[in-house]
């Protein structure tokens, strides 16, 4: 579903790596501190933000998720770039229901053969008490809708991926085959030539982070 062509502007970047990425638990809408991998992480991308949005002439808002993990990312965020920061539900991460907080093996352990026939890319939405895929890209769409000018927008892995997806107007596969690094800045630009822009932080000092929500 394109937008609008007048569209808006966002930067958009997921929180830095929390301790539950690194142990490979899926938070959803549990949640984790950031591990000092994940601050340098985004004081990188602060960095990299802040050069690109000095030449502009209006006051910059950051629409956060209000989950813990990012709100800890807009105030490392903060150091690097001035924003007025509200608080966004509608760019909290996707919740698995019963699996928000576990592994792979917890997650087979205890809900035998639920992903049967799914790969790495299509199995989340097949909790049975989890958020689905239309619900998320709904909240998703209409977030969009709301922006106006340039923002920042600090959110998580897989809502990430369908923020880019709806801004795009990606098939459901596709948008979920989009890559979700905590080292990269999404610089979404609106227009009839709608694009989104890889800006990468320092991946010699940083590095990548695992792809996963």
């Amino acid at each position: 579903m394109l937008l609008d062509e007048s569209g808006p502007r966002i930067y958009l970047l997921r929180h830095g790596e929390t301790a539950w990425n690194a142990e490979g638990r899926y938070q959803g809408r549990k949640d984790s501190g950031l591990t000092d991998r994940g601050r340098r992480q985004v004081a990188s991308l602060g960095r990299r933000l802040a050069s690109e949005v000095s030449h502009l002439q209006e006051p910059l808002t950051a629409y956060v998720s209000p989950l813990g993990r990012a709100q800890e990312t807009a105030d490392i965020l903060a150091r690097y770039v001035t924003f007025d920061c509200i608080d966004e539900p509608r760019l909290a991460e996707v919740s698995l229901g019963t699996w928000d907080g576990l592994s792979d093996e917890e997650i087979e352990l205890e809900f035998p053969n639920a992903r049967t026939g799914t790969d790495a890319f299509d199995w989340f939405f097949r909790s049975p008490d989890g958020e689905k895929f239309d619900a998320a890209c709904d909240r998703v769409t209409s977030w969009l809708h709301e922006v106006r000018r340039p923002v920042v927008a600090i959110s998580h892995g897989l809502i990430g991926r369908l923020v880019r997806g709806v801004f795009l107007g990606l098939e459901r596969r596709a948008t979920l085959e989009l890559p979700v690094p905590q080292d990269t800045l999404y610089d979404l630009v609106g227009g009839p030539a709608r694009s989104v822009r890889e800006l990468i932080g320092e991946p010699e000092s940083v590095g990548r982070a695992p792809r996963q929500p």
